[in-house]
Order: C-alpha cells, then sequence, then structure tokens
C-alpha cells in the first residue's frame, strides 16, 4: 500500500490489482467506498511529558515486580524463559526494560489486504481504519426487536457494511450466529466475509485450531505464497485483565503471528472491576498488559504485525454495568494513543459504543462522546465503529447505518483545512462584495456538491415537509435505509474456482466433527 497522505475520492471501483490471480479474486461492479483516514489534522494530546514518563515507569514496574500470568500454556512459558523473563509457576515477570525492547521488534504500520486490492488498508502512522462492531449474541431492529442472531443476521450484516462508504474493514464476529453449532460457526462467518464483501476482515480466536481454519481460507482465497509473505488478516487478542493471558487467546496469537497475521493485543478493562478506577492507573495497566502480549508475539515471530490496543470503560458504582461515553474513557483512550505512538506500534481503541437498549438519544450522545475522542486522539484501528448497542450486547441493523453516517462526517472532518486557492475562496469573497449573498456566485455554484458534508439519516427538510412524509424519526428513517441497502445489494464477483474450494474445505472440516454448542 502506497505511503501517499492524498486521500483518494469516492466511487473506487472493484478488481485491478497485480497479478492474474489477484485480479480474479477483486470485486466485480461498482460500490461507493471511502479509502482509509489519513489525518490532516493534529492529534489531542492532553497527557504532559511527565505525565507520560510516569505512566511508562508504574508499567515497567507492574511488569517487574507484579507480572503478567500466562495461563495454561506451557510452551508460551517456555519461549518466555528462553527469551529472558523470569516464570514463577505461571507468574512471568519481564525485567526492566525487556518488554519494551521486544516491542520494537514490531511493525510501526503495515497493511492488511484485501481480496479487491483498491480497499486494503494501511494500519499505523496517521491512518485511521473504522471497522464495526464485534462480538454481540443479540441482534436487533424495529420489527424483530431483541433476538439471538442467526447466520442470516451475520450475513445482511456483512452486506451492510459492504455498502456503507465510510466503514474501510468488514469486521469480524460482526454478531453470534447462535443458530450453527460453536465448533463450526467460525467457518460460516469466514466464508461470509470473503465471499459478499470484498473488504479486509477479521480472523476467529476463540481456539487455536480455528485459527488454522481461518489461515487456510485464506491461502484458498489469496494463494499460499502471498499469505506467508503479507497480512491478510487482524484478530482480537483480548489480555484477560487483571494481568492474565489464557491458553485460548494465547494459542490464537501463537498461530497468528507465526504465519505474519496481525494480532490486536487489547486489555479489556471496566475500571473499577479490573483495573483501578482512577485514568492513571488503568493506564500503567494497560500499557503493562499490552506491552508483555505484544513482547511475547515478537518472541514467536520477530516482525509480525500487531497493534496495541484499549478497551476501557467505566462502571457504575450502584449497578456495576459498564458505561460509555463518560469523560474518564476518553483520558484513557487519549492517553493510551499517545503512549502507543511513543511505543513505535499502532494503536486500537474507540468505536460508536453506548449502553442504550435502542437507538435513542442516549445512544447517540453516548457513541459520539466516543467517536470523537477515537479521531481526537488518533486511533489506527477503530472497532465497534457502528453497530453496537447495549453494552456490546447487540448488534443493531440501524445503529449500525446511524453510525456509519457520523462515520463519514468524521472522515471530513480528520481532512482538516483546504487551503487550495478553492479553499481560500478569495475570488467568491471578490466577486459577491459586501452587502449581498454568495448563494448564487460562481464559487459556490462550482463547490455545492461538495461543500458540505450531506447525513444520510438526519432530516432538514421544513416541518410541513417533515410531516407529509410520515414524521418518522432517526430510528424510522435508517430502517428504510437498511431495507433499501439490503435490496440494493449487489454481491462482488468471486472467481468460481476459489469459491468452490471453499465451499469444499468447509464440508470437509464440518463433516470431520459432530456439531457442538458449548
Amino acid at each position: 500500500m502506497s505511503d501517499t497522505t492524498e486521500r483518494k475520492g469516492r466511487g473506487r471501483r472493484a478488481g485491478g490489482g497485480a497479478g492474474a490471480r489477484r485480479a480474479s479474486r477483486g470485486g466485480g461492479g461498482a460500490i461507493e467506498s471511502f479509502r482509509y483516514i489519513t489525518r490532516n489534522i493534529p492529534y489531542y494530546e492532553p497527557l504532559s511529558e511527565e505525565g507520560l514518563k510516569i505512566i511508562e515507569e508504574n508499567a515497567e514496574t507492574i511488569l517487574e515486580e507484579v507480572g503478567i500470568e500466562f495461563r495454561d500454556d506451557p510452551e508460551a512459558l517456555q519461549i518466555l524463559k528462553d527469551n529472558g523473563c523470569s516464570v514463577e509457576g505461571e507468574r512471568v515477570r519481564f525485567p526492566r526494560g525487556l518488554a519494551r525492547e521486544w516491542c520494537s521488534h514490531a511493525p510501526s504500520r503495515f497493511t492488511q489486504h484485501a481480496r479487491n486490492p483498491e480497499k486494503s488498508v494501511e494500519i499505523g502512522g496517521d491512518n485511521t481504519v473504522f471497522a464495526p462492531v464485534y462480538g454481540p449474541p443479540f441482534v436487533r431492529d424495529i420489527e424483530g426487536g431483541r433476538r439471538y442472531a442467526t447466520i442470516e443476521d451475520f450475513q445482511n450484516f456483512v452486506k451492510i457494511i459492504y455498502s456503507m462508504p465510510a466503514l474501510h474493514h468488514s469486521g469480524g464476529t460482526v454478531c453470534e450466529p447462535c443458530d450453527i453449532p460453536v465448533n463450526k460457526r467460525h467457518l460460516d462467518m469466514l466464508y461470509a466475509h470473503m465471499t459478499l464483501s470484498d473488504k479486509p476482515f477479521m480472523g476467529s480466536v476463540t481456539a487455536p485450531e480455528r485459527a488454522e481454519d481461518a489461515i487456510a481460507m485464506c491461502k484458498i482465497l489469496f494463494g499460499d505464497e502471498f499469505v506467508e509473505n503479507n497480512t491478510v488478516m487482524i484478530s482480537l487478542i483480548n489480555a484477560n485483565s487483571p494481568m492474565t493471558f489464557d491458553d485460548t487467546m494465547l494459542g490464537a496469537l501463537k498461530v497468528y503471528a507465526r504465519h505474519n497475521q496481525a494480532c490486536i493485543i487489547t486489555p479489556f478493562i471496566l475500571s473499577g472491576a479490573m483495573a483501578p478506577v482512577t485514568p492513571a492507573g488503568v493506564m500503567a495497566q494497560t500499557l503493562a498488559e499490552g506491552m508483555a502480549g505484544i513482547a511475547f508475539s515478537q518472541m514467536v515471530r520477530k516482525g509480525a504485525p500487531v497493534v496495541l490496543g484499549s478497551f476501557a470503560s467505566s462502571i457504575s458504582m450502584q449497578s456495576g454495568a459498564p458505561t460509555f461515553g463518560t469523560p474518564e474513557p476518553a483520558l484513557v483512550l487519549y492517553g493510551m494513543a499517545h503512549l502507543a505512538r511513543r511505543l513505535g506500534v499502532p494503536f486500537r481503541s474507540g468505536g460508536s459504543l453506548c449502553g442504550s437498549k435502542v437507538p435513542d438519544a442516549q445512544a447517540a450522545y453516548e457513541a459520539a462522546h466516543t467517536i470523537l475522542p477515537t479521531v481526537l486522539g488518533g486511533v489506527n484501528f477503530a472497532l465497534h465503529s457502528a453497530g453496537w448497542l447495549e453494552g456490546g450486547l447487540i448488534s443493531s441493523y440501524e445503529k449500525l447505518v446511524m453510525d456509519a453516517d457520523q462515520l463519514a462526517a468524521m472522515q471530513k472532518m480528520a481532512e482538516g483545512y483546504d487551503l487550495t486557492e478553492n479553499g481560500q475562496a478569495m475570488d467568491a469573497i471578490r466577486e459577491v462584495g459586501p452587502g449581498n449573498h454568495f448563494l448564487g456566485c460562481a464559487h459556490t455554484q462550482a463547490n455545492f456538491e461538495t461543500a458540505f458534508f450531506r447525513s444520510t439519516i438526519a432530516d432538514n427538510n421544513s416541518f410541513e415537509q417533515w410531516e407529509s412524509e410520515g414524521s418518522q424519526d432517526a430510528y424510522q428513517r435508517a430502517n428504510a435505509l437498511v431495507k433499501k441497502t439490503l435490496e440494493n445489494y449487489q454481491q462482488p464477483s468471486i472467481d468460481p474456482a476459489i469459491d468452490e474450494a471453499l465451499k469444499a474445505f468447509i464440508k470437509e472440516k464440518k463433516d470431520s466433527m459432530p456439531d457442538a454448542f458449548s
């Protein structure tokens, strides 16, 4: 992927790419799509140099004195011991500076390739990639209400995400298809991402063997050699905070790192329950856990792409439930983004988070207070950017398109100022002069289509027109957009031979094991 900082325009078409095989993978047909964000605005960095050093020193103290547990994985413990760590049982302590030294081997930015080369993304640097909600077992829409997700829901979400210009990434478990056995559903989810979209996607992490399946399917899609030499998947590896990694996450991490596929090492923290209640305490613990995981990934394979993640939420001290859109997690995000840049690795956090049960005013306020810090702070990979509801228990159809609408606004904001001759607009000022209006001048006429962000959800018509069109609120308008998007969806083309090979692999894997629903 090019290092250019110039944001390319809309209307990118699928197809093209280097070599016949890549061309055969590319999607066919037109789909409006934004290039990932390359920011032209500065970072918001409220943490002082003194504060940054305090957090970094505290993280080193945690690694050296308290340590991190690597549970139920003797191989991981041996790797850590062989590379300079002190190992007592499952408790691993890093001599001061050792974890940071190993982190220095990780790339500061990397390309995740999509099967449509024009939709590949570069993660790191000044770039931001928006990815959708991840993990909810439930879905919600106006007609169906709250219900367990099915594979049809999963496929619908992939189709909508593919059709949303400001979502640069197809994501991973956009909802959990509960009508398919647990040990087999990863195959159907990966197949949906690979065939219903041509955007980049995430791998499976629920068992090491499922990560191996993801690698095998990518080799069918991209080719063996291409996968071994390029990053085509990114996967979420959560620390089991406080200060613990379990064998499931470690197993998946090892698989992906050995195959040069990217891992997001993310401490999952509810402040006050899984970390201290203070932002400074959360940041120190997050940095320690993240550095331990990144260091381990580099011990497995030097140079394997990796992202430092931070998922930090406050909690209600009355109920214990997570809360979103509050000031404290925003301060953690700003600080952790700055610390990640100092560490020299890409950063994941943020999104459009909320605790609301429906896409109402609470959902909108809380999501806005999460996505703004995401963009201003400089998050490189923004998971949960669209569709998150009820603290991550629900993937919402309507909120997905409502959030995607606001992501387009964030894309516009991150472009910064246009200081070209057209942007300065001095010709318009000279033409209009004092006391007149700009509506009919040549500059306005030349720029009216692109001058301002246009929402796909908001209604800015007169009261009379709004009333004559049914007095719909944003929730209802979003529902109509969901239906229209699914009606207009056109699947990107894929080489029939690749498609058949994927189907054959899935059938063979499913036939090799009995169904398991736990």
